[in-house]
């Protein structure tokens, strides 16, 4: 599978910066025109007004003299002649030769009495107007398109007044029509006016923007810089007052982060160098034993039990180291968390009753009762959730601990408890010994802590790694004494008890 491409934020944010741009720019220019549109067509509205107007004051005279003199109004042809416009008047309307005017008078019945027959009359829905009331429509002459604005008149003396005569619908119909060619000349003007000063606008502003964002974005450039001029081993915080208050939450984590990682580094640091004086003494151990006996067998002394007790030296040294070894191989996995998160179901109870068969010829050599208390593997009703192979750690290293402090004669108690609720299983790892001493109940699990007064050979490693487990599995480690001290006999001491409170779940049984 491919790679996903990796995000650039300054890409990111401006392209979440123009598109908002690039999107409304295109409405505002079919906004532009459609107010261009209304701005260039109220002037001209206007004027056409005041035309049809003026008109329809001349006509309402003549209709009033026809009104006079009814004998004259009965000659069709002079009619047309006396509401036809004069030549000064026709020459008014044509003021604009690169424009066109046409002008109407139809009779209440809708006969044409004078001007242009190519404009229609108009639809019955605008035909119905009350006298004096301006009307507009847009419509063609001869395949041009125009603006027409229409009313009917009376003629003087009738105009105000209220019988049937001033419906809607009475009078002479007066139209004048223009030609919308200026409007649109007007209105592409003013589109011009307003869209091309965008156009240079437009780019200036994604240019600022571009110049901005890459000035906004520049103290994470900087905060590359002073990191990557950094020591490798300088894990000192970056300065959060340093960078701007959006990036401070990254620094701030960017520091926790450093912060665990020294004491990382310290803790490996403080176990090499504890490691390597311990593995110093078995090693020295084996190094004086093999020059011991090749000196003397140089020397013609090589008496057989001499060497046999620097043999026995040299194994047993050779056993502490690989002890050693063994423990910080283990110490390395239980710190390893990608290894402890591969977890299964396991039985606690099984792990706890094989590990005690594994140690019991150790308890019998050492004179010491090792016993197990709790369910069988088979009865065991709840399961842990661990890796295997560091709880079974886990339980060799407090079982080794309780055979390696208790005295000949003592107990070494292993129990599994269940929880009735099916909430946690519980180990413990009890003994006879000389337990530990309050203060140093912490300390014990530290690497390389030995209790004072104790001369017994370990490595110091057995309880970190126990408790190293146990937080990898999120159980509770506790320790306490077995016993009271009072009416202890000399000899005997309070014990120590180890508890490991792990989470469990019931078995799932089909």
């Amino acid at each position: 599978m491919a790679a996903k491409a990796q995000r650039s934020l300054f890409g990111e944010i401006l392209d979440w910066m123009l598109a908002p741009l690039l999107l409304i720019w295109p409405i505002s220019v079919a906004l532009t025109w459609l107010v261009a549109q209304g701005i260039a067509n109220k002037p001209y509205d206007r004027e056409l007004g005041e035309m049809a107007r003026a008109l329809a004051q001349r006509v309402a005279a003549q209709a009033a003299a026809d009104a006079q003199h009814p004998e004259a109004a009965a000659d069709a042809a002079a009619q047309a002649r006396r509401y036809a416009l004069a030549p000064e008047a026709a020459a008014f309307l044509r003021d604009d030769p690169s424009d066109a005017v046409f002008y109407q008078v139809r009779a209440p019945q809708g006969a044409l009495l004078s001007g242009d027959a190519r404009l229609a009359a108009p639809p019955d829905d605008d035909a119905g107007g009350g006298v004096g009331e301006m009307r507009w429509r847009d419509d063609e002459v001869g395949g041009e398109r125009v603006r027409v604005a229409s009313l009917r008149v009376l003629p003087e003396g009738q105009a105000d007044a209220r019988a049937p005569a001033a419906a809607a619908g009475a009078g002479l119909l007066v139209q004048v029509a223009e030609a919308t060619a200026k409007r649109r000349r007007l209105a592409n003007e003013i589109i011009k006016g307003v869209i091309l000063p965008e156009f240079v606008i437009l780019p200036l502003t994604v240019l600022l923007v571009w110049l901005a964002l890459a000035r906004g974005i520049a103290p994470l450039g900087e905060l590359q810089r002073r990191i990557r001029s950094r020591d490798s081993a300088d894990l000192s915080p970056i300065d959060e007052h340093q960078v701007p208050e959006e990036v401070a939450p990254l620094v701030g984590a960017i520091n926790e982060l450093l912060g665990r990682l020294d004491q990382s580094i310290r803790t490996q640091k403080h176990f090499l160098a504890d490691a390597a004086h311990q593995l110093k003494t078995p090693l020295a151990g084996l190094r004086t034993q093999a020059e011991f006996a090749q000196r003397e067998i140089d020397e013609g002394r090589s008496e057989p039990a001499e060497l046999s007790r620097s043999l026995a030296q040299i194994a047993l040294s050779s056993q502490r180291a690989a002890h050693m070894v063994n423990q910080l191989l283990a110490m390395a996995r239980a710190e390893d968390r990608e290894h402890a998160a591969r977890r299964s179901e396991l039985n606690l109870a099984e792990f706890a009753i094989e590990t005690v068969r594994d140690f019991v010829p150790r308890a019998l050599e050492r004179r010491l009762d090792l016993g197990y208390e709790g369910p069988t593997a088979e009865q065991a009703q709840l399961r842990v959730l661990g890796q295997p192979l560091l709880v079974r750690e886990l339980i060799r290293n407090l079982v080794d601990n309780a055979l390696l402090y208790t005295p000949a004669g003592g107990v070494v108690t292993v129990r599994v408890v269940e929880d009735p609720f099916g909430q946690v299983s519980v180990l413990q790892v009890e003994d006879t010994g000389p337990g530990v001493a309050e203060a140093e109940r912490e300390k014990v699990f530290q690497p390389f802590y030995r209790a004072l007064g104790t001369n017994t050979d370990g490595s110091g490693l057995g309880l970190a790694i126990v408790r190293e487990i146990a937080e990898t599995h999120e159980a509770e480690l506790l320790l306490d004494a077995t016993r009271s001290r009072r009416g202890l006999a000399e000899h005997e001491g309070p014990g120590a008890r180890f508890t490991v409170r792990f989470p469990a779940r019931a078995v799932q049984r089909s």
